[in-house]
């Protein structure tokens, strides 16, 4: 009787909630957690229903990560039996918020979606004796957790069972740091994720160098609320308290030096709470002439090492890339991931668990983004495109959970110098077009760079907005986004930009350079000499449900690959820089070729890439 009572306590206030939220299995972009409606929930509590989970308490020898097991006991099991995974454990109608009025009949008994979900199918003990342990993996979320089995469909749940609470020894630890480029070529930004708000503590970083002293640097504390959302789930069923979030900003660096730091609140009781140790290196110095790598991929999304939400294979390669860039990660200096971070979709949650899935790469080398769609769109928010993928986000998470060199964060372009790089990194998800306040931006990018010092010269952006053969855009006929091209293949050659990047389409594929739709050299492997134009390359395929190729190969195409994979590009000096795509199962290069070129070479003119000219005196 008292698991019983436990239970039933934990559901107090479930018939007298009046208002709550719509209909939360809207499917977008096929989130696992959108396919469970969790506002059908009913109750089927059975005391013959065992749920235990161990350890009770995490994270107590500093860990942020554990694993967890889940013993589970159930009698009248079933094949259609699955187990979610709440945070915070207790996840009652009286956390609903009045999105939609509702009459009394039709309250909800639960209204919160959890973070993860697996189905118990998946383990045959459980399907012969209805008696497993499953181990779950849990990250620290700044709140405690548990462990709920159901019967039924995802659409029409029956909760049999909650397990005993869990939760992490300080669940407002620093987590998870983020490094990006600042503004400045000495200057590196950590950003990372506590529960500590600023009237609890003091966020700093203290960072030093071998042979230099110690310092502190302060931070900056940002978050948002429920309010800042633009719609549903992230407004209803997929919120969750996303904590606060801190920026320090290391200025005066030595180029190329390692150095150490750890993320430090100070507590108003006296005591510091400290997170481990971390090390990067600091960046080059623009135009230095050493050794400079650069990793470049999209969408992305994130993985579960335990098997979770396992739906649709919906992020199948997420891991793999991530365990690849891990594994080389000292031959790695700098990573741009190009849109479509989490396919989080509106349910806040998993934006944690992304952090926690890069936190090896992201705390050691900088991690810029790009705006995706799954980011940004939203209707009537003034993204350039009137779709809901980003599930109510409309960009929120984003730009308050990640740095990056924006003179305006909501307007997600920006510069970075990197060595002997210089990377324009524009925003689909706003107009582009001739005229306008972006397409000013990126002229100015690429017409500032000095390519004597910079020889580099790379444009990323993450909808296709300049050439693919997937499926959709063959059909069309078109090859790339609506008015992708038009107004920016004039910079592009103008400019003499090497390489455009892209996501959005989950493949890869590399064109000719090209110009005006035509191939402008018929060289594959090895580029040499004067600019020609500007090769495009869709790198979408870093996690996500692949796509398909137009049965139509264009002349322009010269390498498709429907598989996962990322690109590496190693500037070795002023005027060699070698191209390669790699498998992201085994790290193996797949497609490769190179660039030789001299400043010479650069500064020559071919195909409307210079001004004319008059012979006058």
């Amino acid at each position: 009787m008292g698991k019983v009572l436990f239970l039933l306590l934990c559901f107090i206030g479930l018939l007298s909630s009046n208002l709550c939220c719509g209909h939360a299995s809207n499917g977008r972009g096929d989130q696992p957690l959108a396919q469970i409606n969790i506002y059908k929930a009913s109750l089927a509590l059975d005391t013959s229903v065992h749920i235990h989970a161990s350890p009770q308490v995490l994270g107590l020898k500093g860990e942020d990560t554990e694993w967890v097991d889940v013993a589970i006991s159930n009698p009248k099991h079933s094949s259609n039996d699955w187990i979610a995974v709440f945070s915070p454990a207790k996840f009652d109608s009286t956390t609903c918020w009045p999105w939609q009025p509702q009459t009394k009949e039709k309250s909800p008994y639960l209204c919160s979606s959890p973070i993860k979900y697996t189905y118990m199918r998946n383990y045959p003990e459980y399907t012969k004796s209805g008696n497993v342990i499953v181990k779950l993996q849990i990250i620290n979320q700044r709140a405690d957790v548990s462990f709920a089995l159901f019967s039924g469909s995802l659409d029409q749940p029956v909760l049999l069972g909650v397990s005993n609470p869990v939760a992490f020894v300080n669940p407002k630890a620093p987590v998870y740091p983020r490094l990006a480029l600042g503004k400045s070529w000495d200057e590196m930004t950590v950003t990372w994720t506590s529960g500590y708000n600023i009237n609890e503590a003091v966020p700093f970083i203290e960072w030093s160098s071998k042979g230099l002293p110690a310092r502190r640097s302060p931070a900056g504390t940002i978050t948002f609320n429920r309010n800042s959302m633009c719609g549903e789930p992230a407004r209803g069923v997929g919120w969750r308290d996303p904590g606060f979030f801190h920026t320090s900003f290391l200025k005066e660096l030595w180029p190329n030096r390692e150095y150490t730091y750890r993320l430090g609140h100070d507590l108003f009781n006296g005591s510091t709470v400290w997170s481990k140790n971390y090390t990067f290196v600091s960046s080059p110095f623009p135009g230095q002439d050493s050794l400079q790598r650069v990793i470049i991929f999209g969408d992305m999304g994130k993985g579960e090492r335990d098997g979770s939400n396992e739906y649709n294979d919906y992020q199948p390669g997420s891991l793999n890339t991530t365990d690849q860039l891990i594994k080389d990660l000292k031959n790695i200096d700098i990573v741009f991931h190009i849109g479509d971070i989490t396919y989080s979709n509106g349910y806040l949650s998993q934006w944690d668990q992304f952090t926690a899935q890069v936190e090896p790469v992201a705390s050691k080398v900088p991690y810029m983004i790009a705006s995706g769609n799954h980011e940004r769109d939203w209707p009537d928010t003034g993204s350039f495109y009137a779709g809901e993928d980003s599930g109510g986000e409309c960009g929120v998470p984003a730009e308050t959970m990640f740095y990056f060199p924006a003179e305006n964060r909501a307007k997600f372009w920006y510069a970075a110098d990197y060595g002997m790089f210089r990377f324009c990194v524009a925003d689909s998800e706003h107009d582009w077009r001739e005229g306008t306040e972006q397409y000013k931006f990126i002229e100015h990018c690429l017409a500032t760079v000095d390519r004597k010092t910079q020889p580099w010269l790379i444009f990323i952006a993450h909808r296709v907005l300049g050439y693919s053969s997937n499926d959709w855009y063959g059909k069309e006929g078109t090859f790339e986004e609506p008015m992708g091209r038009e107004s920016l293949q004039k910079l592009w050659q103008k400019y003499k930009v090497d390489i455009a990047f892209y996501g959005h389409v989950h493949n890869y594929e590399r064109t000719c350079p090209i110009y005006q739709s035509q191939c402008v050299n018929n060289d594959k492997d090895h580029y040499s000499g004067t600019f020609q134009g500007t090769i495009h390359v869709v790198v979408g395929g870093a996690g996500s449900h692949l796509s398909p190729f137009s049965s139509l190969t264009p002349k322009w195409s010269l390498v498709q690959d429907y598989d996962y994979g990322f690109v590496k590009l190693t500037a070795s000096d002023h005027s060699n820089l070698l191209f390669e795509y790699k498998k992201s199962r085994n790290g193996q290069v797949h497609d490769s070729f190179k660039i030789s070129r001299d400043y010479k070479d650069v500064l020559a003119c071919t195909h409307d890439s210079c001004e004319p000219t008059t012979s006058a005196s």
